[in-house]
């Protein structure tokens, strides 16, 4: 999975926020980050309005969404002590309210994070589901939050048709995936669900490359055929027809919302060539994808 931030400036959020029609929630940054072991944190690259230490804390204007998909750390507002962030955590930020967080020195982590405000966002994040008196929500590994956070940067990194309406349209879509899954979470899974939802993570980590299924259930320690059969029993698919339908929806997001030609999007969406790209698509969504692009 590429990385990925994006912060905007006055003049970028004055077009979101005059676009029509208007959903009550503006965007102000986005992004998808790994930050490595025994490394500082932030790292040079955040801009100085969000950038701050771990002495000082930071105070923001903006809500902020905050998903550690892996490794571990730390989180403390004025209204938390210090708490320990898992994998699976994610933590709400409020405005004016000061915070502070880091990944743990010796794991880093993995982090997705969209900061948002407006009328509507507003109201959301007064409703009883959330309380900056406890911005912590242990959610566990969800794959259809990580589709929702790879959709929005996707849609505000191409800039397709309405890609201000419908990237509000997705934070409020995480904002009710959050809450749906941190009251999923009170019930217990078993190690065959947890399991089987670590690999969905490498999966979607990975879909741009070839993974051998087989090689995958050997890295977990478990037989091929016991592996294929729980996965379809948690999923409903296959692990291969898995991995070929992340790919397929990435190339669809590509075909709708950017000018790449079939060959470029076969490219980027990791199909041996663009034949073979196209006869799939095809034999799968209905159309070739040069139909699908003016549906």
């Amino acid at each position: 999975m590429n990385l990925y931030r994006k912060y905007f400036d006055s003049e970028q959020l004055s077009r979101l926020e005059n676009a029509e029609p208007n959903w009550g929630v503006s965007i102000f940054s986005v992004g998808h980050h790994i930050h490595q072991a025994k490394k500082k944190y932030p790292d040079n690259n955040h801009p100085q309005d969000y950038l701050f230490d771990w002495e000082k804390g930071r105070i923001l204007d903006e809500f902020q969404l905050v998903y550690i998909s892996n490794g571990g750390g730390i989180f403390e507002s004025e209204n938390m002590a210090p708490t320990i962030v898992e994998a699976g955590t994610a933590f709400l930020i409020y405005p004016k309210v000061w915070h502070r967080y880091k990944p743990a020195l010796e794991t880093g982590w993995e982090e997705f994070w969209v900061g948002f405000g407006g009328h509507y966002s507003e109201y959301l994040m007064c409703q009883d589901c959330f309380s900056a008196d406890n911005p912590i929500l242990k959610i566990g590994f969800d794959t259809e939050l990580l589709k929702v956070f790879i959709h929005l940067m996707d849609t505000l990194k191409f800039e397709g048709i309405a890609y201000k309406q419908i990237s509000s349209c997705l934070v409020i879509q995480l904002l009710g995936l959050v809450y749906a899954s941190a009251l999923m979470s009170t019930n217990v899974r078993s190690r065959k669900d947890k399991l089987i939802h670590q690999i969905r993570h490498e999966i979607h980590e990975n879909w741009m490359k070839s993974i051998s299924m087989e090689e995958l259930a050997a890295r977990h320690d478990i037989g091929y055929v016991w592996f294929r059969k729980a996965f379809k029993e948690i999923t409903g698919t296959s692990p291969g027809q898995y991995h070929l339908s992340i790919k397929l929806e990435k190339a669809c997001q590509m075909l709708r919302q950017t000018s790449l030609s079939v060959s470029e999007v076969a490219y980027q969406t990791g199909f041996e060539s663009e034949f073979y790209f196209s006869r799939i698509f095809k034999k799968k969504m209905g159309n070739a994808p040069s139909q699908y692009r003016h549906i």
